[in-house]
């Protein structure tokens, strides 16, 4: 109830309209709680979202023969020097192999000779009106660099660079400071014999493809191939050569980075499988997958004592999620005789929340007595036409985040609609409040003129009033 205190005394309107107006926006008030709830449950969503790609991610590793299987790699050798190092990929097989580096590859690497040094790289190194310098690497087109009468050593090495043509030139100082000796160096960029450079032409004062003593180049490096000997050499073994120090093609799987020679020792290398490796794997999927699990659980709870609801309490869509993440993870594949279902290898559901407990001991015996067996029981096998446990989840989270018909995707794009929808109607209803608030102020801005106007028709009054009894 709004009272007054007394016509024409000067009450101030301001907060009646305030209040006035406070109510009217209760409804406005409603509607943005309504509009903050939908966008936090989006950004939630969205969470979740980020949460189920995570648990694709870790089910991918574990998705295909080549991602499940990992190997471990050991190298042993009586050398005094590393002989090689070496790394090992899914695709390797199990086994020792024996290795002897008898030579490593190298890139050719040649210099003018030293009687044709000059004294400073900016000489000049053509003796008539132009000169040109022309080579090869290996079987590969000739190149040329053409110079004119007043080209340099700096030019000539500009010029080989400027044609990038698989070979790399600098200078070189072989003399002292108070006597420089400047020669050019030539060096292959790849290493191997079918990349050696050869000088076809040179008209300079380096005279490169001379043949008396102050021409013609000198070698820094020769141009050979890697030599290793794979095997027993006192039975079958292989000697096999490389243009390059890493093989990738000799043992499969398998990548050796050739360090030293060394012709007496030989290196054994040991392929395994990398049972620690793939139980990590399993184990990263168990985690996604549990925290899946633990984002819905405290969102879909409900406190009754409190009566806090979660963002997800009463949506649909959580409950899709856990259904369709759990019945992937937990299906009976067909198509395979041993393991069949993720709760033969170690997964023991939790009563209590929905997680999975992974038991160690299990999977570890499991993988010991038939690894091939829990293999298929995750991968997809195009051999055997089964589709595993990781295969599954991969399929199901696509679904929930299809772009069209996915049921994440459908209730991200429902709770945009319902955002926009409450933007609007808040919108609307601020722009009517705003109507209100004037239409109060200018009726009770009439009222208090109306308030002055009587007061002023009470004093003239009282003044008659008073001048009559006098």
């Amino acid at each position: 109830m709004i009272s007054f205190g007394g016509l024409g005394n000067g009450v101030d309107f301001g907060p009646i309209v305030d209040l006035l107006v406070q109510s009217e926006r209760v409804p406005i008030d409603r509607i943005n709680e309504r509009k903050l709830a939908a966008q936090a449950k989006q950004t939630d969503f969205g969470l979740l979202g980020g949460k189920l790609l995570s648990l694709q991610t870790a089910a991918n590793s574990i998705r295909t023969r080549l991602s499940f299987d990992k190997n471990t790699l050991t190298t042993t050798s009586a050398s005094s020097q590393t002989l090689l190092t070496a790394s090992v990929s899914s695709t390797a097989t199990t086994g020792t192999h024996s290795v002897k580096v008898n030579q490593l590859a190298s890139a050719h690497q040649i210099v003018s000779k030293a009687a044709t040094a000059v004294l400073a790289s900016d000489t000049d190194i053509v003796s008539g009106s132009t000169g040109t310098f022309s080579f090869a690497v290996g079987s590969g087109s000739t190149q040329t660099v053409s110079l004119d009468a007043s080209g340099t050593l700096e030019d000539l090495r500009n010029g080989i660079n400027d044609l990038g043509a698989g070979v790399s030139a600098s200078i070189l100082n072989t003399g002292t400071e108070s006597t420089p000796a400047f020669r050019l160096v030539l060096s292959a960029n790849d290493s191997g014999a079918s990349n050696a450079i050869t000088i076809s032409a040179d008209d300079t004062t380096l005279n490169a493809t001379g043949t008396d003593p102050t021409g013609g180049v000198d070698t820094f490096q020769a141009a050979q191939d890697s030599e290793i000997v794979l095997g027993d050499e006192t039975l079958d073994a292989v000697t096999i050569n490389r243009s390059t120090n890493t093989l990738t093609d000799v043992i499969s799987g398998v990548t050796l980075n050739l360090q030293a020679a060394d012709l007496t020792n030989t290196v054994t290398i040991s392929v395994a499988q990398d049972n620690t490796a793939v139980k990590e794997g399993i184990s990263s999927f168990v985690a996604a997958y549990n925290e899946v699990v633990g984002f819905v659980n405290a969102r879909t709870n409900f406190d009754v004592e409190s009566g806090e609801r979660g963002l997800f309490v009463g949506d649909s869509l959580a409950r899709t999620v856990l259904d369709r993440i759990r019945q992937s993870t937990f299906s009976q594949i067909s198509g395979l005789s041993t393991y069949t279902g993720a709760s033969q290898i170690g997964f023991e559901t939790q009563t209590a929340d929905g997680t999975i407990k992974l038991n160690e001991d299990t999977l570890d015996t499991v993988l010991s007595a038939n690894y091939s067996a829990v293999r298929d029981l995750f991968i997809q096998n195009p051999t055997a036409g089964t589709e595993g446990i990781a295969e599954l989840v991969v399929d199901a989270v696509d679904a929930l985040d299809d772009v069209e018909f996915g049921a994440l995707t459908i209730r991200q794009k429902s709770l945009t609609n319902q955002i926009d929808d409450f933007a609007e109607q808040i919108s609307v209803r601020e722009a009517a409040l705003l109507r209100f608030e004037e239409q109060q102020r200018i009726k009770f801005g009439n009222l208090d003129g109306l308030l002055a106007s009587l007061q002023n028709q009470l004093s003239a009054l009282s003044n008659l009033t008073t001048n009559s009894s006098s």
